[in-house]
């Protein structure tokens, strides 16, 4: 994956175990998508529409613990009609090790009628190959 982030676990990420808590990884890959859309100028984009989450997937397979340093890959895994699908990848460095993968789908919508309307062409545009 071509787009990365480094983040290190805060204590608070951690559970009484001593590892990253599984919830706490959703804000990490909040924080790689906003970076990401940042970095291809997509950062509050004004359409027609807002993109709202639709699913969410996430399998581990390492744990992490407080102060180890994550990086984040994200890149697109979909542009469909009416969603985008990210796919992220975390790793615990210097070793490398992979920790999480995941998937998120987020789906354009009008907010009033709350119904799927088609991404714009010029966000697709600019979304690149990821």
């Amino acid at each position: 994956m071509s787009f990365s982030v480094r983040t290190r676990v805060a204590f608070s990420d951690t559970d009484a175990q001593g590892i990253v808590y599984y919830g706490r990884y959703n804000p990490y890959f909040d924080l790689a998508r906003v970076e990401y859309l940042r970095s291809r100028d997509l950062l509050g984009y004004h359409g027609d529409g807002e993109f709202v989450m639709r699913a969410n997937d996430v399998e581990y397979f390492a744990p992490a613990v407080f102060d180890d340093e994550l990086e984040i890959h994200v890149k697109i895994g979909r542009v469909g009609r009416t969603s985008i699908t990210f796919q992220f990848e975390t790793f615990k460095l210097p070793e490398q090790t992979l920790t999480v993968t995941a998937h998120q789908t987020l789906v354009y919508v009008d907010l009033s009628g709350r119904r799927a309307i088609p991404v714009p062409d010029d966000y697709k545009a600019k979304l690149g190959d990821g």
